[in-house]
């Protein structure tokens, strides 16, 4: 954490996600060869790219003909803009002020079990409409008038004051239910969190359930969110929840407003609505407890997630291992001396799925574009689990969920096209060329293939409605036939063994096993059932699977003859509303009949789109910054006035970056009048003109196990002073010009969730000065930090060196960011070079909170050396060389405020070794705060 002056951050979550909040929208992230259209309705308007017409109609329909259901909130709807994102392979979407602009992510999530086998579109419109629906009926009261202070950043701030992120995403989850066939609302893997806990005795208090933590499982907002609001309206009416945020929004009940409003709709305190509302679903869904939900309840903190175990060998399965503690990598068991053995890393990846057959491991990774931020891709691994060393088979592909056959010469896989389309292709597991597509007429969406012998493939199908069944392929003459019928139960993992087939599917209120043997469809007779069982491999004596527990998925490790099977129709499953009976009412019919205006989308439009301002306080700079993004996020720019409280100087200023070109374009011009410095104890004011023009290339580099990014940049600047009064032609009043240029890289590992930092990562920043014109002056700066492993796994030992130059002349002065050692006064000298040695690490995970305002998930510590040596020209011209040391250590906090905004802060402690050079006390104390007011 930087350490700034006295500047305080609220760290501002401006958007709501599909899945989660997205903290990294992509500037510049297309590139210009992409051409957009758009339709134009009353409710939205959908800016898509070539290609996607009909999806993009159909999410103007949906969006349409769901205005009505803003009724329950108040009953306003606002136009927004939709931008289809078709190049990522990522599945989310979001909703956001600052810019009002929603995103969604267009590539379906292969895993059904997860968000559902709704149309991708369907389910992205009907949530995420949810989310406009919100903001338009939370924009009144004090809520409303916070836009003069702050623009929509500011309105988004106080609204997420006032309503918890919980009821926000519930809220938006329950629409996304009751309006469809399906929603996560139905399926039983969405209240496996709840279960687990409840079966594990996990009782945590309302503020970890709020805020989570770094050590133990807590379920997502999402979770929470629809148990809480589903309650509501089941127990109190549709209009209950319009009530309660009508008043929330207003700050009816100052401090705790949302809370205050259930009490006044409800008629019950905050804490027993809560109560009653987890115990309603705590009654349905928990029965007698069974051994691995023993096992989870023995265990203090979350253990590890252990997915898609395989068999090797008849003694030995392979499953990717990780936690909070450890990235993901393959491990292999001996299920009898139970040994586990580290294969390999895991690439970088969407989720943890693979295959394996006769020792090859074969899985999907991201790939990444160069330039275009929202251009990646899903590329083919081959890994041998013997020799630990993996092939690259395909590049540049959007290819899912590979399987391989026996042989080990063919691959198949799920391809997913930028116009939306999805086939399943046979793939040559060498040169990883496409060998078969098999003709996919009736539009499904597969998930999941699977070889089922030499002749046939097996698959996860989604029809246009969103039901699932289970077909299978002829690899010979590419005929599909069903085998499993098309209903509303989610279907997936399947696996393969002796020409019988695995898999798991929804029945009742949990996801149990299933067998196919060819003829008949059985299903697992588990006993007592909790929480779901996925992913069963079999090697005709044993059988591995995995069950969701409170402390990680956890492998089951069982012989196939003490498996009982009981034969069923799986057609006889009917959905599950878990006690929420108003979900099954009030869905309304599409209307197709809503005017819209289709017509091609200039990347010029609305270029220049101020909707927020925001201060930042800086002693002794204050600063107000009015803020413009466009919707397609290629141009960016701030106009900005600022007031010196020191020099009672003035400055406006304007800057813009366009980065719909492979370099980014810059350029900016600011003002400032009346600055002022002392000259032979008079004041000497002057002011200053100054504009600057640069390109920005940033580069992704990123693949296999690190994430690596490169960013070069050049800026020509050209700065005219104006000096006043009786000194103005004392001082040189012509302009001047210089260039400086940045380059700048990063290299790191994933991050565990209790790792400070990762455990290799590097980074380089180079900066260099040079005057171009009249005066003469040159800067130089070079600062890279390495990220070793400490003694723990969430330990880090960081070093840093850094190298500055610049000229004797003093023409000119640069701005400086030498990162001096700690607890000096920083100071722009000739030469400097500096080392130093940090040794992060935790203290205490307290977990604990103080009457929802703020809660502390982690204390952590770091232990420091800096080593600082100078070279500076005295008043004699003769060199001397200093040194500059201390040591000490700082304590950090990360906290969570009102339950969802994380800050992190801490206190540091310097003992100056060298501390009469500066004539300062050798012991400094410093706070240490965030750096930004708002984040943007």
């Amino acid at each position: 954490m930087i350490k700034s002056s006295l500047r305080f951050t609220l760290l501002l979550c401006s958007v709501f996600g599909f899945g989660s909040v997205l903290k990294a929208q992509q500037f510049g992230g297309n590139p210009p060869s992409i051409h957009w259209k758009q339709i134009i309705t009353k409710e939205a308007r959908v800016v898509y790219p070539f290609g996607l017409d009909s999806i993009a109609k159909k999410i103007s329909i949906i969006t349409g003909s769901l205005a009505p259901t803003a009724q329950t909130l108040g009953g306003k709807n606002r136009r927004i803009p939709i931008l289809l994102q078709n190049q990522t392979t990522v599945s989310n979407g979001y909703v956001g002020l600052g810019p009002w602009r929603s995103e969604f992510f267009m590539t379906p999530n292969q895993n059904s079990f997860e968000l559902g086998s709704l149309p991708w579109y369907e389910q992205l419109a009907t949530h995420e409409f949810r989310h406009v629906q919100q903001f338009a009926n939370f924009n009144k009261g004090i809520t409303k008038a916070s836009y003069i202070f702050g623009g929509q950043l500011a309105v988004t701030l106080v609204a997420n004051a006032a309503v918890p992120n919980w009821f926000w995403e519930g809220d938006a989850v329950y629409q996304e239910t009751q309006q469809t066939n399906q929603g996560r609302g139905r399926l039983p893997y969405f209240f496996n969190s709840y279960r687990s806990l409840w079966l594990a005795n996990k009782n945590y208090s309302w503020m970890k359930l709020r805020n989570g933590s770094l050590r133990d499982y807590v379920p997502s907002h999402y979770d929470l969110g629809y148990l809480l609001s589903a309650y509501g309206r089941e127990k109190y009416g549709a209009d209950f929840w319009g009530k309660v945020t009508n008043d929330a929004v207003r700050f009816k009940g100052l401090f705790y407003p949302f809370q205050s409003g259930i009490k006044r709709a409800s008629g019950k305190s905050y804490t027993q609505f809560v109560n009653e509302a987890l115990q309603f679903y705590k009654n349905q869904l928990v029965s007698e407890t069974d051994t691995i939900h023993q096992f989870a309840a023995s265990q203090k903190h979350f253990v590890s997630e252990e997915e898609y175990p395989q068999w090797l060998d008849k003694d030995h399965y392979v499953y990717v291992s990780s936690s909070y503690k450890r990235i993901p990598y393959f491990v292999s068991k001996n299920v009898k001396t139970g040994e586990e053995k580290k294969i390999r890393m895991k690439d970088l990846s969407l989720d943890a799925y693979f295959s394996v057959r006769n020792q090859q491991i074969v899985y999907a990774a991201v790939g990444y574009d160069l330039r275009w931020g929202w251009r990646n891709y899903s590329e083919i691994r081959l890994l041998d689990a013997t020799t630990g060393e993996q092939r690259t088979i395909t590049k540049h592909t959007k290819l899912f969920s590979p399987d391989i056959n026996a042989k080990g010469d063919r691959i198949v896989a799920v391809q997913q096209t930028t116009d939306g389309k999805n086939s399943v292709e046979l793939l040559d597991a060498v040169e990883g060329k496409i060998i078969k597509s098999f003709p996919n007429n009736q539009q499904y969406y597969y998930t999941g293939p699977k070889f089922l012998n030499a002749q046939t493939i097996v698959v996860a199908v989604r029809n246009q409605d969103g039901q699932m069944g289970i077909t299978k392929l002829d690899i010979s003459t590419g005929k599909e036939t069903v085998l499993l019928p098309f209903q509303w139960q989610v279907i997936g993992f399947l696996n393969t063994h002796n020409d019988s087939l695995y898999f798991t599917m929804s029945w009742g209120n949990a996801d149990h096993l299933f067998l196919f043997d060819g003829k008949s469809f059985f299903k697992m007779d588990r006993g007592t059932v909790n929480t779901g069982a996925y992913q069963l491999a079999a090697n005709g004596a044993k059988a591995v699977w995995t069950e969701f527990t409170a402390v990680g998925q956890q492998v089951v490790n069982t012989d196939m003859n003490k498996l009982k099977w009981e034969a069923v129709d799986p057609s006889k499953s009917a959905r599950f509303n878990f006690g929420v009976n108003t979900i099954e009412s009030g869905r309304l019919p599409l209307n197709d009949s809503t005017p819209s205006k289709t017509k091609y989308f200039s990347k010029a439009f609305n270029l220049f789109n101020f909707h927020s301002w925001l201060p930042d306080f800086n002693d002794p700079e204050y600063t107000l910054t009015f803020i413009s993004e466009n919707v397609l996020n290629t141009l960016q720019s701030d106009l900005s006035f600022t007031y010196n409280t020191n020099e009672k100087s003035k400055k406006v200023g304007y800057v813009a970056t366009y980065a719909a070109w492979f370099p980014w374009i810059r350029m900016g011009v600011n003002y400032n009048k009346d600055r002022a410095f002392t000259y032979n104890n008079d004041l000497v004011r002057w002011n200053e003109f100054e504009s600057r023009v640069g390109v920005s290339i940033p580069l992704n580099f990123s693949g296999k196990k690190y994430f690596r990014n490169l960013r070069l940049t050049s800026d020509f600047v050209l700065n005219k002073p104006d000096y006043l009064g009786k000194y103005k032609d004392t001082f040189d009043r012509r302009s001047f010009t210089y260039v400086v240029s940045n380059l700048s890289y990063v290299q790191q590992l994933p991050t565990a969730k209790m790792q400070i930092y990762p455990r290799f990562a590097k980074s380089l920043l180079l900066t260099f000065y040079k005057t171009a014109t009249r005066v003469n002056g040159y800067q130089f700066l070079a600062n890279g930090t390495v990220y070793l492993p400490g003694l723990a796994t969430t330990h880090s030992l960081v070093i840093n060196a850094a190298v500055h130059r610049r000229d004797t002349i003093r023409d000119i002065f640069f701005s400086n960011s030498f990162p001096f050692s700690r607890g000096y006064v920083a100071r722009n000298f000739h030469q400097m070079m500096k080392a130093g040695v940090n040794y992060h690490f935790p203290i205490l995970y307290p977990d604990k909170g103080v009457a929802s305002i703020v809660y502390v998930q982690r204390i952590r510590a770091n232990a420091f050396f800096d080593y600082t040596k100078i070279a500076e020209y005295n008043t004699q011209r003769r060199l001397v060389n200093l040194e500059y040391r201390s040591t000490g250590g700082e304590i950090y906090f990360d906290t969570k405020w009102w339950n969802q905004q994380p800050v992190s802060f801490g206190l540091r402690y310097s003992y100056l070794l060298d501390a009469s050079l500066q004539g300062l006390s050798p012991h400094q104390f410093e706070f240490v705060l965030p750096v930004n007011l708002i984040s943007r």
